[in-house]
């Protein structure tokens, strides 16, 4: 960890987040730079209808070769870049110093041909956002979504108090109730794990204007359509050639992926806040560890500072990716520059999401239900099962059932021996009024088991 760095992300953090070091520092972006411009190299000599000669497969390893960046490499093209102040360019001068005393020499300024600089970075930035997703994020988001559907089976018929309007209602299951965020969390997953990232590879303006002008009778189109898709090989998120475009891809795709994002992050704020709320009740108990304090002042607390940790960064994540969706369908005329400094953030929303995950799944290890507190706080509202009372009544034909019980109960405290006295009272079958004297707050949780 360093005590020098100004986000937490990189500094408290470190540990959670250096996973994603590989797919959004500097050097990662520099990287990818050198995968695109090197596999559009050697791209370009397989099609074999320009006049840059085929190369052999002993020139097409020595390019790839030069994809794995040392750290004396990496330097070398920030040195570049201080001169030329243009990133892209550093990473085209780079590759064609290093390929200059090769056999590849006379072959060296068809590296970045008919390109603008934005055609590399939209297909480097798509390649590391999706591997980011398919190799940290999403399988985090699935861990979480299982460790929560196994708490969801093995409560599933724990009968639990539920809350509507912050008031005692309908019983429920602890179970059910986790499935329901599951669930959730399982829908939008799905459509993450299914997402294409659109980029765009299509010259200056989005014409191919400078391909089409030096080789016009080379169906540039199917060229791009294809260098995309070989891209993908591996990949389970697929990259797509977007089609017509300004200078830059509009970025609509990857403003679906951060939506379904935020959405994700919003369920679990909801979750979280839920943990909470059963914590600050007493029917979530959270595991003592020794030699952890929990107030600096009051030496009682176990804090459930995870989940609020996460709830947290959850927070600070969704608001990089609301206005990450906001801000980058907009730009001006054919492009203006405000994207790209926008972009290079996309890592600190994922790291935020990252270690919230983390503390989520912390917070989840160290919680046991209490289910002696769950079930007298169930059995101290009683009031809860005259919904089911006046729904048999209403089976019975008897009049006014409803107003009848919310007479007996409404903001009133009642126990289960008032609500007898009143089933003696009413005017129906011996048989009916055992049926609803075997009703309690414990047993009056209709299906919630079978929804599991």
């Amino acid at each position: 960890m360093s005590l020098n760095s100004i986000s937490p992300i990189d500094g408290r953090y470190e540990k959670q987040t250096s996973i994603l070091s590989p797919f959004f520092s500097e050097k990662a972006l520099m990287q990818y730079r050198v995968i695109v411009e090197g596999e559009y190299f050697i791209a370009l000599s397989l099609l074999r209808k320009t006049s840059l000669r085929k190369f052999s497969n002993t020139e097409i390893k020595k390019v790839r070769s030069l994809y794995r960046l040392s750290s004396k490499d990496f330097e070398h093209i920030k040195n570049i870049e201080q001169k030329t102040n243009h990133d892209v360019k550093a990473v085209e001068y780079f590759l064609k110093e290093k390929l200059a005393k090769t056999s590849l020499k006379k072959s060296v300024e068809w590296i970045h041909f008919g390109l603008t600089s934005y055609d590399i970075n939209t297909v480097a930035r798509g390649m590391m956002l999706g591997d980011a997703l398919e190799k940290v994020i999403i399988p985090k988001i699935i861990l979480l979504t299982k460790n929560i559907n196994t708490i969801s089976k093995k409560y599933k018929a724990l009968p639990m108090l539920s809350r509507t309007h912050g008031q005692s209602a309908s019983p429920t299951t602890f179970g059910k109730e986790m499935k329901v965020f599951e669930q959730r969390l399982k829908k939008q997953t799905d459509i993450l794990e299914f997402v294409r990232i659109s980029v765009k590879f299509s010259g200056a303006t989005g014409n191919f204007n400078a391909h089409h002008v030096a080789y016009p009778k080379v169906d540039w189109i199917k060229f791009a359509k294809s260098f995309i898709n070989s891209l993908n090989k591996n990949r389970k998120i697929k990259l797509e050639l977007n089609l017509p475009t300004t200078q830059i891809d509009p970025h609509d795709r990857e403003i679906e992926i951060f939506d379904c994002l935020r959405r994700i992050n919003t369920i679990l704020i909801d979750f979280n806040q839920d943990i909470w709320h059963y914590i600050s009740d007493e029917w979530l108990v959270q595991k003592v560890i020794k030699g952890e304090v929990g107030s600096s002042a009051m030496p009682h607390k176990v804090n459930p500072i995870n989940f609020e940790n996460s709830e947290g960064n959850l927070g600070l994540a969704n608001a990089l990716l609301n206005f990450f969706s906001n801000k980058l369908p907009i730009s001006r005329l054919q492009r203006d520059l405000s994207d790209s400094t926008v972009e290079r953030n996309f890592g600190s929303a994922l790291a935020y999401s990252l270690i919230a995950y983390e503390n989520l799944l912390k917070g989840l290890s160290k919680i046991d239900v209490n289910k002696h507190k769950m079930a007298k706080d169930l059995d101290n509202h009683p009031e809860v099962i005259t919904e089911a009372m006046q729904t048999i009544l209403r089976r019975e034909g008897v009049a006014m059932p409803y107003e009848k019980l919310k007479e007996l109960t409404r903001g009133k405290n009642i126990t289960m021996g008032d609500i007898h006295k009143f089933i003696d009272t009413l005017k129906v079958s011996i048989e009916v009024k055992k049926e609803l004297k075997k009703i309690t707050p414990a047993n009056y949780i209709g299906l919630a088991s079978k929804l599991v």
